[in-house]
């Protein structure tokens, strides 16, 4: 998850889009950012070795996770005296292009925050340790953690990522901007249309609307018609006919030529991070991304927000609970048993979690999400409801992306810039993208 249209990204749906990412949340309010002076589960126990480590920990974010995140990791060392963990950080854009140098060297940092669209390409590629060993010591206690939950982590048979949370796709608004340009907020069941209908109003308003990450939200656009982005085996594109494309990306221009979204050039210069959201700064009724990224976005704007549902016809259909992202371990680390140890006081210390409190997703620990309940501020209870709502209205997710996605998403995005600065048709677009697409899934056929 990432930018908001960019970028939707949680607590997904009680414990989730991300994610842009999308991943650029912060933590949460209301006491989320003391560090409480004592802890109850056996993780939080003093260490016992005496022997000294070092770990490097890298994740993605605005600053209020950036902040909340260190006084985690106070904390641990706190109770690990022999550990000292080393944070990089960055946000989502910034994120990727640091880490790939650092893959391609085999320096990557002992624990990596993970987004489902790089598990593959990284996972694929055995930059990832194999996580289950750790699983069957108990090392990393998956115990009170759905199947379901752990299997989202899986590539090749190997569990390479640990879940940290579910959260799912969602507009973020601003109802009472609209109710002050005399727009009448969307009903839970509302349709691509009435979303026509708000955006337009919305411009004569001089408000712009979220815009779309193209790699979020056209595959979601896809299920919602009972078509998939890859087939099953990955190696070729879902969807068979062209249309679904030419209709998305008509809608596209459609905003982009009224100038209801950010403009590219604009949208370029942004960070990714909820203080520089356009509804942040007042000037959009709505950001796309994941409901994980609500509790950023409400902090940073100090206004009162809504989780909106994605519009339909069908949303439930296109509606998905997704791991709102990972953390991994290296696999040329040489601390993988103290990293394994760092991500299990992650996922099942409700000490820590008192600080956390869902802000990169729903806990995937039952006991740590029932201890969190009584809790949450008025805006972390929005998002666990949502997504136990949207855990109601939603669809299975779809296969992990296959090799070769993330130059696909790239190609995508690259046609959708064409296409919005007239440099090709929409249907020139969609004759371009299937062809190029399949060239890189052809590519990485094994």
């Amino acid at each position: 998850m990432k930018k908001a249209v960019v970028t939707l990204m949680s607590l997904s749906m009680i414990f989730t889009a991300t994610a842009c990412s999308s991943g650029t949340s912060s933590n949460p309010s209301g006491g989320a950012t003391t560090a409480p002076t004592t802890t109850t589960t056996p993780s939080a126990t003093v260490s016992a070795s005496k022997d000294p480590v070092k770990l490097r920990m890298a994740w993605w974010g605005g600053q209020a996770r950036h902040d909340y995140t260190l006084k985690v990791i106070e904390m641990y060392e706190k109770s690990h005296p022999n550990v000292k963990i080393e944070a990089e950080y960055a946000a989502f854009d910034d994120y990727w292009k640091k880490l790939a140098p650092q893959a391609a060297a085999n320096q990557l940092p002992d624990i990596i925050q993970m987004d489902i669209s790089y598990l593959t390409q990284y996972g694929g590629r055995n930059q990832l340790a194999d996580l289950t060993p750790f699983t069957k010591n108990k090392i990393l206690n998956v115990d009170d953690v759905s199947p379901n939950a752990v299997s989202g982590g899986q590539v090749g048979g190997k569990l390479v990522a640990m879940n940290l949370g579910v959260n799912a796709l969602t507009s973020i608004m601003d109802f009472e901007m609209l109710k002050k340009a005399n727009i009448t907020p969307p009903e839970k069941n509302w349709t691509w249309s009435d979303m026509d209908a708000i955006t337009a109003k919305a411009k004569a308003a001089g408000k712009i609307t979220g815009g779309f990450r193209d790699d979020v939200f056209f595959p979601y656009y896809l299920r919602t018609l009972g078509q998939k982005m890859y087939n099953a085996e990955g190696t070729a594109l879902g969807y068979t006919d062209d249309k679904l494309f030419v209709d998305y990306f008509n809608r596209s221009q459609k905003y982009y030529d009224a100038g209801s979204v950010l403009a590219l050039d604009k949208a370029a210069q942004k960070k990714g991070t909820p203080e520089d959201d356009e509804l942040t700064l007042g000037n959009s009724i709505s950001s796309n991304g994941w409901s994980n990224q609500f509790i950023g976005l409400a902090t940073a704007s100090k206004r009162e927000l809504v989780l909106q549902p994605m519009p339909g016809p069908d949303a439930n259909k296109g509606l998905f609970l997704k791991p709102s992202m990972y953390w991994s371990i290296a696999s040329s680390s040489k601390q993988q048993e103290e990293a394994a140890k760092f991500i299990d006081f992650w996922i099942n210390d409700i000490e820590a979690n008192k600080i956390i409190k869902g802000e990169r997703g729903v806990p995937v620990a039952s006991k740590v999400k029932e201890a969190l309940k009584p809790l949450l501020s008025p805006n972390e209870i929005k998002v666990f409801d949502y997504v136990a709502w949207a855990e109601k209205n939603s669809a299975p997710m779809d296969p992990p992306n296959p090799v070769g996605s993330i130059e696909i998403e790239k190609l995508l995005k690259d046609t959708a810039e064409k296409i919005m600065y007239k440099k090709m048709t929409v249907q020139e677009g969609a004759t371009s993208f299937r062809k190029e697409a399949t060239a890189i899934l052809d590519k990485n056929k094994k």
